[in-house]
């Protein structure tokens, strides 16, 4: 099952019993203010859940699935994702 926002506010509205309307503002600005900071490149550490890293990749000879034929791919940045070791210890058991 995804968890999407709409999950998360109604998870924080009954858990603490806030109103919908704050839960959802509340959602909202957590996720500006991460959106914010990775646009400009910093990583964010949230502890005991994950990293999240902004990562350049350089440009680089690809392939057209389509065509088979050769290509090149921009630079770009990426975002990556490592989970902390509390959180990979509890997926794992």
């Amino acid at each position: 099952m995804t968890l999407t926002k709409d999950h998360i506010v109604n998870s924080i509205h009954t858990q603490l019993d806030l109103p919908e309307a704050r839960s959802y503002e509340l959602v909202e600005s957590l996720l500006e203010i991460i959106k914010e900071r990775l646009e400009k490149g910093e990583d964010i550490l949230i502890s005991g859940f994950g990293k999240f890293c902004v990562r350049h990749k350089n440009e680089r000879r690809g392939r057209n699935p389509a065509t088979g034929g050769d290509m090149m791919l921009r630079s770009r940045r990426v975002l990556t994702f490592k989970c902390s070791p509390v959180l990979r210890d509890k997926i794992n058991g």
